[in-house]
């Protein structure tokens, strides 16, 4: 019984795991870039919606398209013409309604899914942040997705029946450079 339910939620979590892993680092993604503009202070723009804000620099491109089911894609500047992968950082929210899922269970499906969904995949760390106002997992690891060799940061919250997985991918040879933007980013994500 308890392997059905962990196949059962296995399906439910692949779409995120696809999606937020490779999707959006390709320098042909179709963009719908933000109409209204965000307050920009100290060169960062604040993006606030409903149920979370963040900030991201404004050298960067939001696209609020929804595209593969995400709330947002803000995509890094190409580099140069023969960019290929766009750094990004991206948003997807699920609705976990009667799935009877917390954190530690998101947590263990979402790295079981690394291992199976993701090639050449190394878990580098996974661990769980306290704050007095938040709990979530931070998950770094690396994997290939066709001809890009990539390293992927994510957190994971479980805030009234919904997860957010919000994530941070680059070209593992470029993490370094784009980390602090990246992790900054993702640092600057509040659930309301």
């Amino acid at each position: 019984m308890h392997n059905l339910k962990i196949n059962s939620m296995t399906k439910l979590f692949v779409p995120f795991l696809l999606l937020s892993m490779f999707a959006y680092g390709q320098a042909t993604i179709k963009q719908k870039l933000e109409i209204n503009n965000p307050q920009t202070i100290g060169g960062w723009k604040n993006l606030n919606e409903s149920n979370y804000s963040l900030q991201y620099p404004s050298t960067w491109e939001l696209n609020h398209s929804g595209q593969m089911g995400t709330s947002f894609i803000i995509l890094s500047p190409k580099e140069s013409e023969q960019d290929k992968f766009r750094e990004n950082v991206n948003l997807i929210i699920q609705d976990l309604t009667g799935k009877d899922i917390d954190l530690n269970k998101f947590t263990e499906i979402s790295e079981g899914q690394i291992k199976i969904m993701v090639t050449n995949s190394i878990l580098l760390e996974s661990k769980r942040i306290k704050s007095e106002s938040t709990e979530y997992q931070k998950i770094i690891y690396t994997g290939d997705q066709g001809i890009f060799h990539l390293k992927t940061e994510q957190y994971y919250w479980v805030v009234n029946n919904k997860s957010y997985i919000l994530t941070f991918i680059s070209e593992q040879d470029k993490f370094i450079s784009f980390a602090e933007k990246g992790e900054k980013i993702l640092n600057s994500f509040e659930i309301k």
